[in-house]
């Protein structure tokens, strides 16, 4: 291994790190703004590193997609936890309906590759279908328990709602939020619908 004189290991680890997490964000923000998919060199520069770094790190568009998607599948399934630690379910629930759309919205420029991946079997879709669909059912529990939401909803239900909601209203803000609000209004026990 060749050493920079005077460079200490642990901060070289470090900065590594960095341009790795810098790599994962400017992919995820470029993948989401872009139509089609962007080039490596676009997510090294929105990264401010060098294409060099970016290869070093992911030596392929595969490697940086996979990277991506399991990095958003791991902080979406997370943020159910977080998000029932700080509010009610059923707004714990909203919430995340949100936050769902989101992760949507981070495929948009990745959509090809992650879609060869899967059909490969290079990404196992049906391990990320399965922790999505445990956080939805923890918060389902949750609101269940505290009354807020109705025991008899599947995380299923929710998923495919939400699907096809993103789905039909993609680009339109305000209606996606109704739409929202309004599906949040049907998973209420009758006692608690607006």
């Amino acid at each position: 291994m060749i050493r920079l004189k005077g460079a200490d290991p642990a901060e070289l680890r470090a900065d590594a790190a960095r341009n790795r997490e810098a790599l994962l964000e400017a992919a995820t923000r470029t993948f989401a703004a872009s139509a089609t998919e962007p080039s490596m060199r676009a997510i090294a520069r929105e990264a401010g590193v060098g294409i060099a770094t970016l290869y070093r790190h992911f030596p392929t568009r595969e490697s940086l997609v996979e990277a991506v998607y399991q990095d958003q599948v791991q902080r979406l399934t997370q943020e159910a936890g977080k998000l029932l630690r700080r509010l009610p379910p059923s707004e714990a629930m909203r919430a995340w309906m949100d936050l769902f759309g989101d992760w949507l919205m981070t495929k948009h420029g990745m959509i090809d590759t992650l879609r060869g991946m899967i059909d490969s079997g290079e990404i196992a879709h049906t391990e990320t279908r399965d922790e999505l669909l445990a956080a939805i059912t923890g918060i389902l529990d949750a609101g269940s328990a505290a009354g807020d939401l109705r025991p008899d909803v599947a995380a299923d239900d929710i998923a495919a709602s939400l699907i096809g909601i993103f789905t039909v209203t993609a680009g339109q803000g305000g209606r996606t939020g109704r739409l929202l609000d309004l599906l949040l209004d049907g998973l209420r026990p009758q006692s608690h619908r607006t």
